[in-house]
């Protein structure tokens, strides 16, 4: 898996978040370059797990798509004396 990448504005956003959060959940202000900081240690220990989550989402998404493509195939077969 290659690294995953946030360009500058997205950085910039979630720090904005992260500063936000520690306002106003924990009524404590924190400068940019240690949201940044903590943003980085999430997203290098913790950024997997939900990276991997949203594959298996999706994996599932996918199987139930496959599955309703399947049986409408199916129910396009017509009736013959060899089936399947």
């Amino acid at each position: 898996m290659t690294e995953i990448e946030f360009t500058k504005e997205e950085k910039e956003i979630l720090v904005k978040k992260v500063q936000a959060y520690f306002r106003e959940e924990l009524d404590q202000e924190i400068k940019q370059f240690d949201a940044l900081f903590l943003l980085d240690f999430f997203a290098e220990e913790l950024g997997v797990y939900f990276y991997n989550r949203g594959l298996y989402d999706a994996q599932t998404i996918l199987e139930k798509k496959l599955d309703t493509i399947t049986e409408g195939i199916y129910e396009l077969e017509k009736v013959t004396e060899f089936r399947k």
